[in-house]
């Protein structure tokens, strides 16, 4: 025997009919570039860089990955989401992690190519990772960043296999003839590749 469909109650028609009534303009809207896309690291939020600021590609097919390079924003994390949606800036790296609580978001797959460190080959074979601070301002550095970054970096080594020491998790001022200079004097490595290798 069917059953018959519950009708639905005078308090959800209302509440259909106060949604419809909204204009579609002032309902939220994803950018045109977001679509789902899985990420590579489980605990990512995925927000996609601009397809004009990074180089698709098939790592580690096409290019070996066995570098991590370390950066740091200059800037706030909600600053710099708007830097790699935006086209024309040519820039982006893997990862952004927010300095408060550690959050990891994903900008770019890790099997193309993310433009941040300022020289190609490197480029091409590096994940690159960005913390939300500034070089001269060490309370962004956070207890939960820190750990969150090395379980990142951890995951990236052991999907590469890359060796989980300064050697192949560097800073972007170690990339040759780069002029940057973070992640900076305040950012603690010995505590960082500690965390990477007890993960």
């Amino acid at each position: 025997m069917e059953r018959a469909e519950a009708l639905p109650s005078r308090r959800r028609l209302l509440k259909g009919t106060a949604f419809a009534a909204i204009p579609y303009a002032l309902l939220p809207s994803p950018r045109a570039t977001a679509h789902p896309a899985p990420v590579d690291h489980a605990f990512a939020l995925w927000e996609p860089a601009s397809e004009a600021n990074y180089t698709a590609a098939d790592r580690p097919t096409s290019h070996s990955v066995d570098l991590v390079i370390i950066h740091v924003t200059q800037t706030t994390y909600k600053n710099t989401m708007p830097v790699f949606w935006n086209p024309a800036k040519q820039v982006s790296a893997h990862y952004v992690l927010r300095s408060a609580d550690g959050r990891v978001t994903q900008c770019v797959r890790e099997r193309d190519i993310a433009w941040h460190a300022g020289n190609w080959d490197y480029n091409a074979h590096s994940i690159g990772i960005e913390h939300e601070g500034w070089i001269e301002r060490p309370e962004y550095f956070t207890g939960a960043m820190y750990a969150q970054s090395a379980a990142l970096a951890s995951e990236v080594c052991d999907r590469y296999g890359i060796p989980k020491d300064r050697d192949h998790i560097i800073g972007h001022h170690e990339v040759p003839g780069t002029d940057h200079t973070d992640p900076g004097p305040h950012w603690d490595w010995a505590r960082y590749i500690r965390l990477v290798n007890a993960v």
